[in-house]
């Protein structure tokens, strides 16, 4: 048992040192669950890479493939017809330079609340934010927290109704959707962007006292990437698809879905299930399809090659739902060992009578661990989601709450230095981890587990 531990502990701490050493995660995952297997002994290897690895993969690219596919055209889609640059350009422009920070974390804000990748929008932004913060003579080195604070924080995982992945994963466990719990939602998404932005605006105060300015910084690719003299649509056009994909997930999931006849999904065929744990899923794919249909409509003379539009998309979901389910498989092995009932009871054990607390904690580790907020919550979901669901109803604790917690957690320990997405923004801003990685951690990381740990608290009085 002891070797078996001291396998899940080395294999995890491989994962993050080669995975920051951008080492792919597709690699990396099945040979170090392997490894663990291999240190456990008597644990089959060919079998636990088969039937437990490949399976727990492969169930997670059929449960979440169309949230990837539809995430990743829609928003190439915005991206490429102009209306993800027009709708931060028209929030800059209306607030000015002497509030670029907010501009930023509003434009980003905007963009992936409708549902638009988070590395789209740090493409679409960065060009526009980095002439701001030239314009105001903000250093440059808090370009990407501005960034990250507004679209790796309050739109991922707090404001109700985001069709982010990370909101999405809990549904088929605790039976909800994405509006779950929409008060304390909502006011953790106001922690994060009150703090974060105040917290920046220091920053640049501080800056500004010491006589630092925006700098002088190579041009980056991303740089050169959009023309400026692009045909965009105006702003009411463009930001349309946006609060449609919020509109109509809330329609069809309060008004459409909860009247029609859905017997028929207790049958084998439809894998004996209810309305309730598909609800959630059905209304993200189809309000993501009406909206994309709706972009295009609008925006068809704009677009240069609406066909690779789309076809750049579809095959831009891949990498990051064959990544993510890769880590899936790689918990399920760990999962799937002896000793993992130590790891197991030991989350368990942090909060034995509060199962919000101890969830939260687990999804956290595990977030942090594999640098995958979507990896992380899966991990712990599908290996100890049932008993959390089954503690939490036994308390009589709202499967919302927990639903809630549950996403809040992910976006917590998830933007540490080895984060995929994290070393993606730095790279696109053309920043290194020395210059600007203490003010992500503060934005992405620190203000969000404030804002989740006042949930906890909130929702064990209420």
């Amino acid at each position: 048992m002891r070797m078996g531990l001291f396998g899940i502990v080395l294999s995890l701490v491989l994962l993050i040192v080669l995975a920051y050493r951008e080492i792919n995660v597709l690699v990396l995952s099945p040979l170090l669950a392997l490894l663990a297997v291999a240190m456990a002994g008597g644990v089959p290897l060919l079998a636990s890479y088969t039937q437990v690895f490949m399976t727990a993969l492969g169930d997670y690219v059929i449960l979440y493939f169309p949230l990837f596919l539809l995430g990743a055209i829609f928003g190439k889609v915005m991206a490429d017809s102009g209306a993800a640059r027009s709708i931060a350009e028209w929030i800059i422009a209306r607030l000015g330079a002497e509030r670029a920070i907010l501009a930023v974390v509003l434009s980003c804000g905007v963009i992936t609340y409708g549902g638009v990748s988070l590395f789209v929008v740090a493409f679409a932004v960065y060009p526009i934010a980095s002439a701001l913060f030239r314009r105001a003579d903000i250093p440059k080195r808090l370009l990407p927290a501005t960034i990250a604070l507004g679209a790796f924080t309050f739109t991922m995982s707090a404001f109700p109704g985001t069709p982010a992945i990370q909101n999405a994963i809990p549904m088929p466990f605790f039976g909800t959707n994405v509006f779950a719990a929409p008060v304390l939602g909502t006011l953790a998404g106001l922690i994060m962007l009150a703090g974060g932005t105040l917290w920046l605006n220091r920053r640049a105060a501080t800056a500004a006292s010491r006589g630092e300015g925006y700098g002088t910084h190579p041009a980056t690719g991303a740089d050169a990437s959009l023309p400026e003299n692009a045909d965009l649509p105006p702003f009411a056009l463009a930001v349309l698809p946006v609060v449609a994909v919020i509109v109509l997930n809330a329609v069809l999931t309060w008004l459409v879905f909860p009247r029609l006849a859905t017997d028929y999904l207790a049958l084998p065929e439809y894998g004996q299930t209810t309305l309730s744990a598909v609800a959630g899923l059905w209304a993200i794919i189809v309000s993501l399809v009406l909206s994309i249909c709706l972009a295009i409509a609008l925006n068809w003379r704009r677009f240069a090659d609406l066909r690779h539009s789309v076809n750049e998309g579809t095959m831009g979901s891949l990498q990051p739902i064959l990544n993510t389910a890769s880590v899936v498989g790689y918990g399920a092995v760990i999962a799937s060992l002896p000793a993992f009932l130590m790891v197991r009871d030991a989350v368990l054990g942090f909060f034995p009578d509060n199962p919000v607390a101890s969830l939260a904690v687990a999804v956290m580790v595990l977030s942090g661990i594999t640098g995958s907020a979507s990896g992380g919550m899966s991990i712990a979901l599908n290996t100890l989601g049932a008993e959390f669901a089954a503690m939490g109803q036994a308390q009589g604790i709202s499967m919302e709450l927990m639903h809630r917690v549950t996403a809040l957690a992910s976006g917590g320990f998830d933007a540490l230095p080895h984060n995929g997405a994290v070393i993606t923004l730095l790279a696109i801003t053309g920043m290194t981890h020395r210059k600007s990685y203490a003010d992500i951690f503060v934005v992405a990381v620190a203000i969000p587990v404030v804002a989740l740990v006042t949930v906890i608290v909130l929702g064990s009085l209420f």
